[in-house]
């Protein structure tokens, strides 16, 4: 894979599903109920369910595995979450290379998540390259 500092990351597109909510919460342990009871979200001021951090930073790391492909490994995702992903949204994934050492093999991207309410994840992804 030929890597500039600069280059665009293929921009991938996620609805925002009841179900990937509800499945990623379950997924990775998080029982609140704010991300699967419609009616205890709305109680605490919230339009809808939402989604939980941890799921979020799995389609981070989806987002750039499947751009850098499988000779690569994530060393660090550091995210920050902004705005809600609610059921019924779209969150379109971008980022660019920041930085790339061909010597190493080491890499790190910007990634943002937007979605129709504005950003709801930012950051950067290290990655290392399996050296040939």
């Amino acid at each position: 894979m030929l890597i500039h500092v600069g280059d665009e990351l293929p921009q991938l597109s996620l609805e925002i599903t009841p179900g990937l909510i509800v499945a990623g919460a379950i997924a990775s342990r998080d029982y609140q109920n704010v991300h699967h009871d419609k009616d205890a979200a709305q109680a605490l001021g919230s339009p809808d369910i939402f989604m939980n951090i941890l799921t979020t930073n799995g389609l981070v790391g989806r987002f750039v595995t499947d751009w850098a492909g499988p000779s690569a490994r994530l060393k660090k995702v550091s995210i920050r979450l902004g705005v809600p992903n609610y059921p019924g949204d779209t969150m379109v994934l971008s980022g660019d290379v920041l930085a790339w050492d061909p010597t190493s093999g080491e890499c790190q991207v910007s990634v943002k998540g937007k979605n129709g309410l504005g950003y709801h994840v930012t950051g950067t992804v290290d990655l290392a390259f399996a050296q040939e």
